[in-house]
């Protein structure tokens, strides 16, 4: 299956759902629809099927956690709130820490496909943006961790 796909449909339905607020299961069809007529998707009818089922797995579960997940991510945005970032880099960092959190994805994978994302939808400094606060937010987690174990 093509993940990194799968993520840039759900960075795109996140972001179509904050911008015009219709559900999640619609935003994925409109990105999908649109992705499918640009010929973006050139995958086997299985594969787009996995593609799909996992999209929405990713939409439902950041859209059902934002709230924790902007908690979270406010503790490392230095100098920054999560309601001022670009909605694109907003939709990515909300996307990785679901990944990282509650899919237990490697940090360095979410880290890649998090800058990989950022340099696909983002301005030219939001690849070396997100890589920041993630990185922040992964020396964090690894030092409660050792914190914990040390107890």
């Amino acid at each position: 299956m093509k993940r990194r796909l799968a993520r840039e449909i759900a960075v795109s339905s996140l972001y179509q759902m904050e911008m015009s607020g219709v559900s999640g299961d619609e935003a994925v069809d409109m990105v999908m629809e649109e992705a499918r007529q640009e010929n973006e998707i050139g995958a086997e009818v299985g594969e787009l099927a996995a593609i799909d089922g996992f999209t929405r797995e990713l939409v439902a579960g950041v859209h059902a956690r934002r709230e924790d997940l902007d908690r979270e991510l406010a503790a490392f945005l230095t100098g920054w709130q999560v309601d001022r970032l670009s909605r694109v880099d907003r939709q990515i960092l909300r996307l990785a820490a679901y990944e990282m959190t509650y899919r237990g994805v490697p940090p360095k994978v979410v880290v890649n496909e998090a800058i990989e994302l950022a340099k696909h939808f983002g301005l030219e400094e939001s690849g070396k943006f997100v890589n920041g606060v993630l990185g922040r937010m992964i020396r964090e987690k690894e030092s409660q961790t050792e914190k914990g174990e040390n107890q």
